[in-house]
């Protein structure tokens, strides 16, 4: 009876050890006095340290949920947008590269005025591809704001 008592004891331990690694956080904010669902047009600059070409997928799911959005480097960023899309991604190692976090932030074309971000945060054993780590900061920050498909 005891033989058997400590490998299950053993396994619950290290169970409680390995999902305490896990964490996701998911957060946005946005000036109140902003209203997100005037947007239409929306650009996605590239951060120059991407190499994964991030701005084209922030793009696309932009385009998913009804905007009008295109993306390319800051020096073509066309006229006539509502609003321009910055991001910052951050990669670590464990076994494998991954995306840790991703900080997507929208600006007014004309002064640059920070009026709402979203953050995706992901750790090694809660990690998600880049593309839904994408999906849920947009999805977290246009909640209850703009109604967004499935």
């Amino acid at each position: 009876m005891k033989k058997s008592f400590f490998p299950m004891l053993l396994s619950v331990f290290l169970l409680l050890i390995v999902t305490g690694c896990a964490k996701v956080v998911v957060t946005s904010d946005a000036d109140p006095n902003y209203n997100l669902s005037k947007l239409e047009r929306i650009y996605v600059q590239k951060f120059d340290q991407d190499k994964r070409g991030l701005e084209k997928i922030i793009a696309a799911k932009l385009n998913q949920f009804g905007f009008s959005a295109s993306s390319g480097d800051a020096s073509g960023t066309p006229g006539g947008v509502d609003a321009i899309v910055s991001y910052r991604d951050r990669w670590m190692w464990d076994m494998t590269n991954y995306m840790l976090e991703i900080t997507i932030e929208f600006r007014t074309p004309d002064s640059g005025y920070l009026f709402a971000s979203g953050k995706s945060y992901r750790t090694s054993l809660a990690r998600k591809p880049p593309e839904d780590m994408i999906d849920e900061a947009l999805r977290d920050l246009f909640k209850d704001k703009v109604t967004l498909p499935q």
